[in-house]
């Protein structure tokens, strides 16, 4: 019968693991093993050394200790004999340090003292003639007794004349012993180390897995790459900042809006992009939904959203690509109101006209026809003197249109002028309309129903300000009138309801302007926008050259 094959999650189950929190522990426990190991290995190598060496020189002092003049004096007045004096000083400074033997040799390399009786009288076994020179050695040398650590020195008289040499072992395995010995201890050490080692691996294998949800790395990969691809292939701006307001990410599309590089990931917002609303905006100094801002020649929405580190998430939309969209809109929306309007109108004075003509009140009928028209040509004229931005001089003149047909004058004050350098004119046209139609409701019917507008600019700083006889507002509901939802009428008298003094009030805000409310001077209401950066900034004049000169 053939084996039955082993199946795929079988096979796995043995394999390397998958999750992050199995691979970091085990990877941390291998180097922790590896590093205790090769610690251990790392100290035992020089320790083995260093007690050679301590050996040696052990041996060597004790056969300093040994060469003594009186040594020399016995060893000239002696012969070589296990009862003689020399053998007998050679045991007893034996048996007090501890060596393995003392041996005392002659000129001629003689044993006069050994461990061993039958020695005695001998040659040695090694070469005696370094100390037999006068040089002092210590080495690890094997002899009669077996391998030991040794030290030995020349033996001089009281003159100083070498009279032979004394040489000391120390047995090598006393000093193995002592080098067994240290292992238990360090092995106690580097076991607690590595269980340290291992509990700390633990831990932080853990908190990894709770971090990383207890995903594989692929998986990890795998969303990181997902991510990459989503981020750059949206058509919002991204920007990450981190706790200090620096660039920790920024898509593709970020980038094209902010007209930034990749190199400023890193770099601090106010360094990147300078000081400015578009820096407080995405730096969170200036809070709110849908924050407009303008950077170059664009007009974005921004919106941003903290995280829990301290840093931020702020997305980025490109406003210029729907301008042109808005203003054909707008235009056409105030086109069809002053149609309806001047339909209205029209029909009237084509009636009176006739009648005028059936009357054969010719004359009368010139002079009428001669007034209405001069009375468009003052409106429009006036209206494209004062503001030059042509989407928000046709409203005006729609509104004109609507207003006298609703028995309201209309008019722009003497001191208006609006350059044509407006960032963003459909929200000009938003809120100009909507404080127009607010003003028209409040006028109608009031005596003398007049509405004056007036628009001019300070700078890059747009500022709106529309008059009406209407009667007012009160100081209580200054501010309530800017709350969305509030009204004073069950259906506007025009039969179409405008944005509403809230969308006005939000979109100045959004630009970081400001409403306001107070009485006019006449009687009535009077209202305030102001608009920053409603404008472009006016162009850098040209030098004439000296040819344009002549």
């Amino acid at each position: 019968m053939s084996p039955e094959p082993t199946s795929p999650a079988r096979r796995r189950r043995f394999g390397w693991p998958q999750r992050v929190f199995s691979q970091v522990l085990l990877m941390q426990l291998a180097i922790a093993t590896g590093v205790t190991v090769l610690a251990t290995g790392l100290f035992l190598a020089p320790l083995s050394a260093q007690l050679d060496d301590q050996a040696m020189r052990r041996a060597l002092a004790i056969a300093q200790t040994t060469a003594s003049a009186d040594v020399a004096e016995k060893l000239l007045n002696s012969r070589p004999s296990l009862d003689g004096p020399v053998q007998a000083d050679a045991e007893r400074i034996r048996k007090a340090t501890g060596a393995e033997y003392i041996v005392i040799m002659d000129m001629g390399g003689v044993r006069w003292s050994h461990t061993s009786p039958e020695e005695i009288g001998r040659v040695v076994s090694t070469d005696p003639s370094v100390p037999l020179a006068g040089r002092e050695i210590m080495e690890i040398d094997s002899g009669t007794l077996g391998r030991s650590a040794r030290g030995k020195v020349p033996l001089r008289d009281r003159d100083g004349t070498i009279v032979g040499a004394v040489s000391v072992g120390i047995e090598y395995d006393s000093v193995r012993d002592r080098l067994f010995s240290a292992i238990p201890g360090l092995v106690a050490y580097a076991g607690g180390a590595l269980a340290v080692g291992a509990l700390a691996a633990y831990l932080i294998s853990r908190r990894l897995q709770r971090q990383t949800h207890d995903l594989a790395f692929s998986d990890i990969s795998a969303l990181l790459a997902e991510r990459e691809a989503m981020l750059h292939g949206i058509r919002e701006g991204v920007v990450a900042l981190d706790a200090s307001g620096r660039i920790r990410l920024m898509n593709d599309e970020a980038q094209r809006l902010l007209g930034l590089a990749s190199g400023a990931k890193g770099l601090p917002l106010e360094v990147v992009l300078g000081e400015g609303r578009t820096t407080d905006v995405l730096a969170g100094r200036v809070t709110g939904e849908d924050l407009v801002t303008v950077r170059g020649h664009r007009v974005l929405v921004a919106n941003r959203m903290p995280t829990h580190d301290g840093g931020a998430v702020a997305t980025l939309r490109d406003r210029t690509e729907l301008e042109q969209l808005g203003r054909e809109l707008d235009s056409t929306r105030g086109l069809i109101d002053a149609m309806r309007a001047q339909d209205h109108e029209h029909a009237n004075r084509m009636h009176t006209l006739l009648g005028l003509l059936e009357l054969e009140m010719h004359d009368e009928a010139v002079d009428f026809i001669t007034e209405v028209v001069g009375v468009h040509r003052a409106t429009s004229e006036q209206v494209t003197e004062k503001v030059h931005d042509p989407l928000l001089a046709s409203l005006l003149v729609g509104k004109a249109t609507v207003a006298a047909e609703r028995g309201v004058s209309l008019r722009i004050a003497p001191e208006s002028m609006l350059p044509d350098r407006v960032v963003d004119p459909r929200e000009l046209v938003t809120v100009v309309g909507n404080l127009v139609d607010n003003a028209m409701d409040a006028a109608s019917g009031s005596e003398d129903a007049r509405i004056e507008v007036e628009l001019y600019a300070e700078g890059s700083t747009a500022i709106i300000r529309i008059t009406d006889s209407g009667p007012g507002v009160p100081f209580g509901q200054r501010e309530l009138i800017f709350t969305e939802g509030w009204t004073t009428k069950e259906l506007p008298v025009h039969g179409k309801r405008g944005l509403g003094l809230a969308l006005v009030r939000r979109l100045a805000e959004r630009q970081g302007g400001s409403t306001e409310v107070r009485d006019a001077p006449n009687g009535g209401a009077e209202f305030i926008v102001v608009l920053p950066e409603a404008l472009s900034e006016l162009a850098e004049p040209v030098p004439a050259t000296a040819a344009e000169v002549r």
